[in-house]
């Protein structure tokens, strides 16, 4: 892959005024599950995406091209969209990705905290954190919420090598002060202060936000998360809010273990919820082990499930019900989970969660699939004003995509009758491979070759 940090074509570096021609595509709300997306979405075939100073000026239509005064890139044939949003990833296990043979907490023990425990280097958190930011833009996703590791220095990384691209990024020091290894070991206090020198130093600054990290309830103390919880009421004024990621019900195995650890809460959820740990900006991994008074309680608090359907087949853990989910009221939006998932190509991601789903009799669309990974996840970060769409002022992270990639994929292109069937071969079957370019903030940040 190569990154690409000024403007290639007819677009100068800095260039105030650019307009991509192609096939745009984007949604103006939620589409449901209905092939019928009737005033949902918004699709101009070779229309024009008008951006000037880094953010969406307008979408027009074919027949209304703009003046001289827009610099013209020609991406005729291809599709253009919103990039990508991943609402649960974990820079330092590309380290791991694609590991043999372990369900969750084997996985942890053999191959996680190994892996992590070689970012207290400032060096590798660097090398790794420019890494997994580069490669998140090759695969179509622009804006992430990030687990770095318990190591301040590989935040700092991440932090520092998102702003210098602009991205919309979300991350934070991972909190583990229990059942753990030593030398991923932290304490209330220290990590306490740690995260506060974070929040001070980069929370809101730029594109970026902190989000509050317990890695999940077995490796953080009672103390540990009631001082989490304390940090998100201590900034819940300041940009926003922080954010609070972290897993939740998972693997049967795991869910057993925190009813040891905790034996006075009613479930696993209700270990965070007893902290003050569910807020609007909640994102909690997985959430395949749930049961109705949890969803409930979620929907109550605003919280959201960040589903990741690649990590839970290849981890074995089980299968998440979507349906169940939102009957309650709870959002939900895609996740790669790498390295427990597969690829950081939410594509791949949505084509795992068509056929988890459909093995519960549920059947995504398009557009459901497309809209989740787009405005639907950046509803659920509470950024919609910001990312996932085109809507004039948002911010031009863009990813303009190849419809066909090799033969295969431009039969069933010619063969589709309908744009949802175009769009649903699309989303099976294309991959990073079909990543043509990846703008952010209108600066062009990667292109293949």
């Amino acid at each position: 892959m190569t990154a690409v940090n000024t403007l290639a074509s007819t677009v100068a570096p800095g260039q105030a005024r650019m307009a991509l021609r192609g096939d745009i595509l984007y949604f103006l709300r939620d589409p449901g599950w209905s092939e019928d997306a009737t005033g949902a979405v918004r699709f101009e075939p070779d229309g024009w995406l008008l951006i000037e100073q880094g953010r969406v000026h307008a979408v027009r239509p074919a027949d209304e091209p703009p003046d001289a005064s827009w610099a013209r890139q020609d991406w005729r044939g291809h599709l253009v969209m919103p990039g990508f949003i991943d609402t649960h990833v974990h820079a330092p296990q590309l380290d791991v990705i694609a590991s043999f043979g372990a369900a969750l907490l084997d996985w942890l023990e053999r191959y996680t905290f190994p892996a992590e425990a070689r970012y207290a280097d400032p060096e590798l958190s660097q090398l790794g954190a420019e890494r997994f930011l580069q490669a998140l833009l090759a695969h179509g996703t622009t804006s992430a919420l990030v687990f770095a590791t318990v190591h301040k220095t590989s935040s700092e990384a991440l932090f520092a090598v998102g702003q210098r691209l602009g991205m919309r990024l979300i991350t934070g020091k991972v909190l583990m002060d229990s059942n753990c290894p030593a030398d991923l070991r932290d304490d209330v206090v220290q990590a306490e202060q740690d995260c506060i020198d974070l929040i001070e130093r980069w929370h809101g600054v730029d594109r970026l936000a902190y989000a509050v990290t317990p890695r999940f309830a077995a490796t953080s103390s009672a103390a540990q998360l009631t001082m989490a919880g304390g940090l998100l009421q201590r900034y819940a004024q300041r940009a926003g809010g922080l954010y609070m990621q972290t897993h939740v019900a998972e693997n049967c195995d795991e869910v057993r273990w925190i009813a040891e650890l905790f034996p006075d809460s009613r479930s696993y959820l209700d270990v965070y919820d007893r902290r003050g740990l569910l807020t609007r900006r909640s994102i909690l991994a997985h959430g395949i082990w749930l049961d109705d008074t949890d969803r409930q309680r979620m929907a109550q608090t605003g919280s959201s499930i960040a589903f990741s359907p690649s990590s839970n087949l290849f981890l074995g853990s089980g299968l998440f019900d979507w349906a169940k989910a939102e009957a309650a009221g709870v959002s939900v939006a895609p996740a790669s989970d790498v390295g427990g998932g597969t690829s950081l190509c939410q594509l791949r991601t949505l084509a795992d969660g068509y056929k988890v789903l459909a093995l519960q009799g549920q059947r995504m669309t398009a557009w459901q699939g497309l809209y989740a990974a787009t405005r639907g996840a950046a509803r659920a970060l509470d950024l919609e004003h910001e990312i996932g769409h085109f809507a004039p002022g948002t911010a031009a992270d863009v990813v303009v995509w190849r419809w066909a990639e090799g033969a295969v994929q431009q039969r069933r292109q010619d063969m589709a009758r309908s744009l949802h069937e175009r769009l649903f071969a699309w989303m099976l079957l294309a991959d990073e491979r079909n990543v043509a370019a990846t703008y952010v903030l209108g600066q062009l940040r990667y292109r293949p070759g």
